[in-house]
């Protein structure tokens, strides 16, 4: 009709991921069911019935993943309290795989802490022969800090190989072997000790490959015969027992993050 106006019709708000893309974080409804909305299931009730939010937009679908870390998450407009940040050290022997998914149903180092609902997961990663100091933890901002090569924390591993490698051997570690991801280089060898038919060697490197020692020694002609992580940046792995762990000092976690902040500093 002239003159009639058209209304436009409002529409809601979409449900939104929270900002976090598909296969990124935790689902939604385990992070409602750890903070004790109720049981997976009935947590996935709660977001099909547009009672949660993430970061103030309304969420109903059940693939959507969220950082409880960063993000504001409401059940029924009360915003539910943050997980509180936790550092662990743990002795990693071998035998025991540094990643938290595994198919084949190997040990995992995150099953040598206490069990609690809490997601934590490994800084880096130990191959399942090598062993040593490993950190797991929540916080995934320094978690990403310590493993990224451009922050180039220290890390100092104990390696006894069969041999005596020649210093014209860890010249070339030092100036770096060709791996098919790229360069690795040593920063730092030194001898601890020679035996007859082995040498034991500290070796500090700054970025990590794919079981980067190991490929780089078998490039030289010497092979690994066992592998200490002891270090990483301030935090040592120094007399806790193989399969042990312990949590990390207030102190500690300031030095790591010191470490990250004194390491982008000198860039």
């Amino acid at each position: 009709m002239p003159g009639h106006r058209k209304r436009t019709r409002q529409s809601r708000p979409k449900p939104k991921q929270g900002g976090i893309s598909r296969g990124q974080g935790e689902r939604l409804q385990k992070v409602l069911a750890a903070a004790g909305a109720g049981s997976r299931r009935h947590c996935e009730e709660l977001i099909r019935a547009g009672r949660v939010e993430v970061d103030r937009r309304v969420v109903t679908e059940l693939g959507t993943r969220v950082d409880p870390l960063k993000q504001e998450i409401r059940l029924d407009a009360v915003v539910l309290p943050r997980p509180k940040l936790v550092y662990y050290a743990v002795n990693k022997p071998d035998g025991v795989i540094s990643t938290n998914r595994d198919p084949a149903g190997r040990p995992r180092v995150i099953d040598l802490l206490p069990s609690n609902n809490m997601r934590m997961f490994p800084v880096g990663r130990l191959d399942v022969h090598s062993e040593g100091l490993i950190l797991l933890t929540n916080d995934g901002e320094l978690a990403n800090r310590l493993t990224h090569p451009r922050y180039g924390v220290e890390k100092v591993y104990r390696v006894m190989v069969a041999g005596h490698p020649t210093r014209d051997v860890i010249g070339k570690l030092r100036r770096g072997i060709h791996l098919a991801e790229g360069l690795a280089r040593a920063t730092r060898i030194r001898v601890k000790a020679r035996y007859k038919k082995s040498t034991i060697m500290e070796i500090v490197l700054t970025e990590g490959q794919n079981r980067e020692i190991r490929r780089a020694m078998a490039r030289v002609g010497h092979k690994v015969l066992r592998l200490v992580r002891i270090a990483i940046g301030p935090i040592r792995l120094a007399k806790l027992p193989s399969g042990g762990y312990r949590r990390l000092s207030r102190a500690e976690v300031a030095a790591l993050r010191n470490a990250v902040k004194t390491s982008e500093d000198r860039q």
